[in-house]
């Protein structure tokens, strides 16, 4: 038997009536297409954004540090998730179209499994603030990318508003909370990883030859050992 938090407010449903109703009113190519960008096609967008992010980060002066930050984005989306697990159970709120006939469900299969909190949303959120807090434009991207999700999964019928929002709340909770006690851990590992052989995993090898000779006297005031490491930046760039 499901909470009373299966009973949604007018506001809840009328905007996923609304969202849904789109979907009635689209061509059926449309559909397919929000249905598998909703589906999988963001969480693969997203994916190739954390691809780019460690490229770059891997360039940074504080590589360690920024690497570790990446590390954590999907660490995070992992423990929201497994976090979610006793929620979803909790609630046990139905998939709205159980309760609410007139919903176009454009996606198969979910019947029978919790709508509260949105798998999705979570993921796509903890990706999204991971990201931020080490790239602030692939952050911001990956924000939208975020919301485009929570739109696209009220547009299949397959999640409430508030589904959707709990699951951005959850994976932000995740990420920011934890965030002190992972890095604490992360950034040493990342830097002892960048003495070992999987060093270019975590730091750009850094090209051009070296210079000949010693360094001329003139030259040797203000210089910098090329084994001294600058020093560590914030973790946003």
């Amino acid at each position: 038997m499901s909470t009373p938090l299966a009973d949604t407010t007018n506001p809840d449903l009328g905007l996923l009536y609304a969202v849904n109703g789109l979907a009635k009113r689209s061509p059926e190519w449309l559909d397919h297409l929000v249905s598998w960008i909703g589906e999988y096609g963001i969480l693969i967008g997203l994916a190739l954004l954390g691809l780019v992010g460690w490229l770059q980060a891997r360039r940074r002066p504080d590589a360690p540090v920024a690497v570790a930050g990446l590390l954590w984005a999907p660490l995070a989306t992992a423990i929201a998730e497994l976090a979610n697990l006793p929620i979803a159970a909790i609630v046990d709120r139905p998939r709205p179209f159980v309760d609410h006939t007139g919903l176009d469900v454009l996606v198969e299969g979910k019947a029978g499994t919790h709508s509260f909190v949105s798998d999705h949303s979570t993921m796509s959120m903890g990706i999204a603030v991971g990201l931020f807090l080490v790239n602030r434009k692939l952050g911001w991207i990956a924000g939208g990318l975020a919301l485009l999700q929570g739109f696209c999964r009220m547009y299949m019928g397959v999640h409430y508003p508030t589904d959707v929002i709990g699951g951005f709340a959850l994976a932000t909770a995740v990420v920011l909370l934890l965030a002190p006690i992972a890095m604490a851990v992360l950034v040493p590992l990342c830097h002892a990883l960048s003495r070992t052989a999987v060093a270019p995993l975590i730091r750009a090898p850094r090209g051009g030859p070296r210079p000949r000779g010693g360094r001329r006297r003139g030259d040797a005031r203000g210089a910098v050992r090329a084994d001294e490491q600058p020093p560590e930046s914030d973790l946003a760039a």
